[in-house]
């Protein structure tokens, strides 16, 4: 057990902190000097977060960093000496948007350096078309380890929770008694309702069968790949190999931007996914749905998710009439905005108010709700639409 300091001691540690915060600068107020492991942190923050690097802006962009890998390199082992994971994940973010670090991650030795995760594979995936081949193999292995992680965090769980979505929704009109579904079975029978009983007589017994390995449901993910979305074709790509992996989900994997490709050949691989898309550019969701909507064989059976952020370069009215046309033969259509730990991004809130009025509303989703939202889905429930008021 630690104990919090006291006193005297408590106000140094305030005093010592509001300085590493201000970085030194002699208005800052505080008169402390550091010494030893607290000025080689202070050196690292100011490298990224001091007044040279903010006002540099660019090409020049280098602050304390200066131009080549080796400082670069030396500055990331710095940081995962003196700060946890969580905080170099967000310094690294930083030193890629604040001084223009983005095109030193094709080298190798980089690549090496850095604290793998999804943010750092979307940057990855956005430079994937100007990468080396002598950089490639590092970078899939990076981008690897974070899919695998990924997979390890989720892969359990969304398995269990569909697979129970999907035992549920193959309804039985003849179950045995442990298989009733009671919520289903009284409000089909309300009108065998007998008030002087104060009970329901049920005249037909809904159940739920148990799914066999034979395909159930259709699930189409339909991506969006502009830069923005990166965190979600990550988190796509790992669930589309989830959802593939299930013998009773037939799932197709597309990503779009003006263009569309399907990479449903490549689920079985999350990372040849990942090296398949092409973050960036411009959007016609109309023209990817369009490609969606020519793939569905049996649309009662089917789960269609739209991941985007909704700025529509194409049609918008047939965007729109191709989702109404979809709900019509049957297709259950999800939208979500975002499909990541950071919320909604910004999004087209004009678009996301027609889809909601056509009975598709628009919401991010985080990873670890993933499951449930397509558990309603296949069930045909209310989705979980998370509460952001």
């Amino acid at each position: 057990m630690t104990t919090e300091p006291v006193g005297a001691d408590a106000a140094q540690e305030r005093l010592r902190r509001w300085r590493l915060v201000l970085g030194g600068d002699p208005a800052d107020g505080t008169g402390r000097t550091l010494s030893g492991q607290d000025a080689a942190m202070d050196g690292a923050l100011t490298a990224l977060y001091g007044k040279e690097a903010a006002a540099r802006g660019g090409r020049d962009r280098a602050a304390g960093l200066g131009g080549s890998a080796p400082a670069v390199a030396r500055w990331l082992g710095d940081i995962r000496t003196y700060f946890p994971s969580s905080v170099v994940q967000v310094m690294q973010r930083d030193a890629i948007d604040r001084l223009g670090l983005a095109t030193l991650l094709l080298e190798p030795e980089m690549l090496e350096a850095v604290e793998a995760d999804v943010h750092l594979v979307g940057t990855l995936l956005s430079l994937n078309q100007a990468m080396p081949e002598t950089t490639r193999e590092t970078a899939r292995t990076v981008v690897r380890k974070v899919v695998e992680d990924l997979g390890k965090r989720l892969a359990s769980r969304t398995r269990a929770t569909l697979t129970g979505a999907l035992d549920r929704s193959a309804r039985v009109t003849r179950p045995r008694h442990h298989d009733i579904d009671w919520n289903r079975t009284i409000s089909a029978n309300l009108k065998h309702y007998l008030p002087e009983y104060g009970t329901v007589v049920p005249e037909r017994l809904v159940g739920h069968g148990r799914a066999s390995r034979s395909v159930k449901k259709e699930v189409v993910l339909c991506v969006d790949q502009s830069g923005s979305m990166a965190a979600s074709v990550v988190y796509a790509s790992v669930f589309g190999a989830v959802l593939a992996s299930m013998p009773s989900v037939e799932t197709r994997l597309v990503v779009f931007d003006t263009a569309v490709v399907d990479l449903t050949d490549q689920l079985d691989d999350p990372v040849d996914v990942l090296f398949g898309t092409q973050l960036g550019g411009g959007t016609d969701i109309n023209r990817a749905l369009a490609y969606c909507q020519s793939r569905i064989t049996r649309p009662a059976e089917t789960v269609v998710v739209l991941i985007s952020d909704l700025y529509e370069g194409g049609i918008r009215d047939e965007m729109l009439r191709r989702v109404a046309a979809m709900q019509a033969a049957g297709v259950r259509f999800v939208t979500l905005l975002a499909l990541s730990d950071e919320g909604a991004p910004a999004y087209d809130r004009e678009h996301a108010a027609a889809l909601a009025a056509l009975g598709a509303p628009a919401f991010a989703c985080t990873p670890d709700h993933f499951a449930e939202v397509m558990a309603a889905a296949i069930e045909r429930r209310p989705l979980p639409i998370p509460d952001v008021g």
